[in-house]
């Protein structure tokens, strides 16, 4: 059995002003780093990393002593005309509004192609548990962006939910555990718990 703990990168000013942020390389904020504070997250024998730099820095404080695995394909998805926007800078736009109601079916607005955006993540993430089975791997930390985890979610977690129903925020994540016949067999990933902001554990709803 290897543990994966999926971990959503800390705030960036982009965030605080709640904006869509995807392809825009931002740093984080002065309050996001503030916010590592007496964290302590859980062990990693590795530690794969969106490219992006948010992500970057991220796991640099939270794994200072571990070698990050940069994964391309584990960045956020572009959102083309509403990169950069608030809700309420869109809200009266049709083609927004129409994103929003779709609840993660559409692309967004000039972006990068949902369907796309959610195989590249996780054949991503498939190829790190492929590897870290064939590694022999107890533990893997994949730091990245919340889109990606709730793809990756979405796709490969049991309980079965919806894009939108595993969003978090910053900090926060879920820690899943694979086992190597039902992955082989099934491709699925089974929840065990949501991580806190701060690196602890939460209570998780297995059913519903």
């Amino acid at each position: 059995m290897m543990e994966l703990f999926l971990i959503r990168h800390a705030q960036t000013q982009g965030n605080l002003e709640r904006r869509y942020i995807g392809r825009t390389d931002e740093a984080l904020s002065d309050a996001g780093i503030a916010s590592f504070c007496n964290m302590a997250y859980p062990a990693a024998q590795a530690v794969y990393v969106s490219p992006m730099l948010r992500c970057r820095q991220t796991a640099q404080i939270l794994y200072p002593m571990e070698e990050l695995h940069p994964v391309e394909d584990l960045r956020e998805c572009d959102f083309g005309a509403i990169e950069g926007k608030t809700h309420r800078e869109l809200e009266h736009q049709p083609e927004y509004r129409a994103w929003v109601a779709a609840g993660g079916a559409m692309s967004p607005p000039g972006g990068e192609e949902i369907g796309l955006f959610k195989e590249r993540c996780c054949a991503a993430f498939a190829r790190i548990v492929e590897r870290a089975f064939a590694d022999g791997l107890m533990s893997v930390a994949i730091v990245t962006h919340g889109g990606v985890i709730m793809a990756i979610l979405e796709r490969f977690a049991r309980p079965k939910r919806m894009f939108y129903e595993w969003q978090i925020g910053n900090l926060e994540g879920f820690a899943v555990e694979a086992e190597k016949t039902c992955w082989e067999t099934r491709k699925t990933v089974t929840v065990r718990q949501k991580i806190e902001a701060g690196g602890n554990f939460g209570c998780f709803m297995q059913s519903r």
